[in-house]
């Protein structure tokens, strides 16, 4: 599943093609995705000039001065730029013509992905109860430490909820998890506030990285130009069960957490 970094680097790639252009046509040829897609979509994109390229957890948002069309790559989904007359595969549900002739296509063969219109994007149910950014300023160890006082809760499945903080996926939360040397089982409401601050810089360290590698490519995401992201050439412990760990070379384990594949160093982290 496309993460944060993967749908960043969407965001990045698209933005230059996008940002100030008009819609002038809107094609969905399958609107079975994740949440079918509503009839009125192509009558209110229509027209109105994309002013930004925002994202907002993992999904993106195209900005205009009277509301936002906001989609989730979902499993498998990709957003490219093709000239306005590239045929359309089997997997490519969605065309937004622009008025360069260019268009931006959606393609999502598992369609886990979704569209949406927001006249408020901040107030729409998919995104407003969201949490903070990693990236930002709201997000340091002091708001992980008060946040998890008394909570039973595993480490990682805790910083993988999205209530807590966005776009912390299951391959950036067992790096990050790494780099801070805390073991993923341990308890959130045992973790002290100076571990949490190690753990804060290491997910924004892991996801600022992994922004600048293009992402990561295990399966099916490839950015806006088709291209693969590298960062999995750097992963320390995510797919590496029973490698040497490169800090101290004990062997990796593998574990389910929350029924995410979970790798960390017994040695390493505690």
């Amino acid at each position: 599943m496309p993460e944060l970094p993967e749908v960043e680097t969407s965001r990045r790639g698209i933005e230059p093609f996008v940002t100030e252009r008009i819609v002038r046509g809107v094609t969905i040829r399958n609107r079975a995705l994740r949440w079918p897609v509503a009839d009125d979509f192509e009558t209110v994109f229509t027209g109105r000039r994309v002013a930004s390229v925002g994202r907002r957890a993992k999904y993106l948002l195209f900005n205009t001065a009277g509301g936002s069309a906001i989609l989730h790559l979902g499993m498998s989904g990709s957003v490219t730029i093709v000239p306005g007359d590239a045929p359309a595969g089997v997997h490519d549900h969605v065309d937004i013509l622009l008025d360069s002739d260019d268009i931006l296509r959606f393609r999502d063969p598992r369609r886990f992905g979704s569209l949406h219109w927001a006249d408020d994007p901040a107030s729409h149910w998919l995104l407003s109860e969201l949490g903070p950014e990693p990236l930002g300023d709201d997000f340091d160890g002091n708001y992980l430490w008060q946040l998890s006082r008394g909570r039973r809760v595993a480490v990682k499945p805790f910083i993988m909820n999205a209530h807590i903080v966005v776009g912390v996926g299951n391959i950036y939360a067992s790096e990050a998890l790494f780099r801070a040397g805390i073991h993923p089982r341990r308890q959130a409401g045992r973790i002290s506030r100076a571990r949490y601050a190690q753990l804060a810089d290491a997910i924004k360290e892991v996801l600022a990285r992994a922004i600048e590698a293009g992402g990561t490519t295990l399966r099916d995401f490839y950015g806006f130009n088709g291209e693969a992201g590298y960062f999995q050439l750097e992963l320390d412990v995510y797919g590496r069960d029973g490698k040497a760990c490169p800090r101290c070379g004990s062997s990796i384990r593998h574990a389910v957490l929350g029924q995410r594949a979970t790798y960390y160093c017994v040695t390493c982290q505690r």
